[in-house]
């Protein structure tokens, strides 16, 4: 009798997966049951996993570690590495390097760790709750949580993209074989494996986070994603157009910072806000409508041109013309959109925004275009990043990270990118969640980009996917943190609230890091804000607005409309 009403109670959700829309009725999750580690310091030669190798297994004490000035509860540190391996393409050294963090007192839940850059290094595995300067954290929770190097040593660099088992492993497969062998090892350590999965990560983080919710959908219940690069190999193509466009602007030669200075980004931002900021209600030094301001702001029209010399106070001609190509969107040689348009916000001129603009192209998305997504790779012998991104053609660049040979089987874009991004129908008839942010003043990855992302998975779901997947737009914040913006959040908790008690998060409170913050200071957040100012990040297409009364500084003066 019992497995008939669960079988009817499932019925309604199967007929209506298809139908998508908020009002389609899909499973409810149980909540997970806490556990208690068993033991620690055995689990060496007490965890036994095909191609897995445990090198230690210690007894961490209750305030060793810290978070935010928060001590983290005792666990087990658990490190090992999968598939260790000799490359016959380079001749160097490969494993998936991992640690695992298991706490004495387990809340019955997982977490896998996805880590940005291009990965490389075994971070510490406490699981962050958004993308910088968090309070709190999944290990201190109580989740069990995985970090690893996706498959290659940090020393490599970019070079190990030269072997192509490493760029699968890095791209998805790391986390695939990750993911069994953790909930096996949580298995061993508690007597029963996870009741619920989760995975979370920002920038490559997020980008992974998305490839896992597209090639292991059955694997996790709920998946964090901030401001992903799920476009990675397109997003640095374009920034290197960005970086060729500011060396031609440069007013001294080989310093890309002087073709948009700091000065005239700061500018441009005033002119922003002074066209946007009024728009939701408050002039508050937040554009939270990015759509409507969009429409109301034009850098031709609404900053001063030069009639002499550039002094900061005006773009010249040249100026506003490269800029506003990079903004819309770098193209081909043939006009053919390279990656999405990039909004115009109040964070131009965050303390992160130059180092993305201005030396990533050389040093980190040189090295991506040339060696790790490119088929074939250059010469990694000869290879020098800077004169390959400012000379490079673009046009080879995006031919060679959708290319394929004898070798390299798989495109950089089909090993980076999620297999189809707007089909998540097994995710979603499980009953798993996703919740998605992004940075609108984001200057490597463009929060346009998501909410393409965003709208195609609404239309593919009947107009509306708010009943699985939500997104929610963080204005003026650079990339992950930073910025003039209220970046400090948990998402990770109404991730698992809303995956475990049905309870849909259809805002988030985000406070601002100003003087004195335990998660550290955010030195972008302007002098006349309060230290604490917070905000409802709203799901899309909600704006945070203000309600006409009340305190500027606090959320509670905002609704989301």
């Amino acid at each position: 009798m019992r497995t008939h009403k669960i079988l009817l109670a499932a019925l309604p959700a199967a007929l209506l997966i298809g139908c998508g829309g908020s009002d389609t009725v899909l499973p409810q999750l149980a909540e997970a049951k806490s556990g208690t580690l068993l033991s620690c310091t055995d689990l060496v030669s007490k965890i036994s996993f095909a191609n897995t190798t445990i090198t230690a297994a210690n007894a961490i004490a209750a305030g060793t570690l810290t978070v935010a000035g928060t001590p983290v509860p005792a666990h087990c540190q658990v490190t090992g590495q999968m598939y260790p391996r000799v490359s016959a393409v380079d001749g160097n050294s490969y494993a998936i390097g991992f640690e695992m963090r298991l706490p004495n007192a387990w809340n019955g839940r997982f977490f896998y760790q996805a880590n940005g850059g291009i990965d490389g290094n075994v971070l510490t595995a406490t699981g962050g709750v958004n993308g910088g300067g968090g309070l709190t954290n999944a290990l201190t929770m109580g989740f069990a949580v995985i970090s690893s190097d996706a498959g290659h040593a940090a020393a490599l660099g970019a070079n190990f993209g030269i072997d192509p088992q490493a760029r699968l492993d890095y791209g998805y497969q790391a986390a695939a074989k990750l993911t069994p062998m953790a909930k096996s090892a949580i298995k061993t350590a508690y007597g029963k494996g996870p009741d619920r999965s989760y995975f979370g990560g920002c920038s490559n983080g997020g980008r992974h986070t998305m490839v896992a919710a597209s090639r292991q959908p059955e694997e996790y219940d709920g998946y964090l994603v901030g401001d992903p690069g799920f476009n990675l190999p397109k997003a640095a193509i374009a920034n290197i157009a960005g970086g060729q466009t500011y060396a031609a602007l440069a007013s001294t030669a080989g310093d890309l910072s002087t073709g948009f200075t700091a000065t005239e980004r700061t500018l441009v931002s005033n002119a922003v806000l002074a066209k946007c900021d009024a728009l939701d209600g408050a002039t508050d030094g937040l554009v939270q409508n990015t759509a409507a301001c969009q429409a109301a702001f034009s850098l031709d029209r609404d900053v001063p041109t030069c009639s002499g010399t550039r002094d900061g106070s005006c773009l010249s001609a040249a100026q506003k013309t490269g800029i506003a190509k990079l903004f819309s969107g770098a193209t081909t040689s043939a006009g053919a959109k390279i990656y999405n348009s990039f909004p115009f916000d109040a964070g131009l001129a965050g303390s992160g925004y130059a180092f993305w603009k201005f030396t990533s192209p050389l040093v980190l998305d040189s090295g991506g275009v040339g060696l790790i997504w490119p088929v074939p790779p250059e010469d990694a012998s000869t290879f020098n990043g800077p004169v390959f991104a400012l000379t490079g053609n673009l046009d080879t660049m995006v031919a060679k990270v959708n290319a394929t040979n004898t070798v390299y089987t798989e495109s950089g874009m089909a090993f980076m990118t999620p297999p189809n991004p707007s089909n998540l129908t097994v995710l979603k008839s499980r009953g798993a969640k996703m919740m998605v942010y992004h940075g609108t003043s984001d200057p490597i990855f463009s929060s346009d980009d998501t909410t393409t992302w965003y709208e195609s998975l609404r239309t593919a779901n009947g107009g509306d996917a708010s009943n699985f997947s939500r997104f929610y737009r963080i204005p003026g914040m650079n990339h992950c943190s930073g910025g003039p913006a209220t970046d400090q959040f948990d998402m990770l908790t109404p991730l698992v609230n809303w995956v475990e008690k049905g309870q849909a998060p259809d805002s988030v409170v985000a406070t601002a890091r100003g003087a004195g913050n335990a998660g550290g200071v955010n030195t972008d957040v302007p002098s006349s804000w309060s230290a604490s100012r917070s905000r409802p990040l709203c799901a899309y297409p909600k704006v945070a607005t203000y309600k006409g009364t009340g305190d500027v500084e606090s959320a509670a003066s905002f609704s989301c409309k």
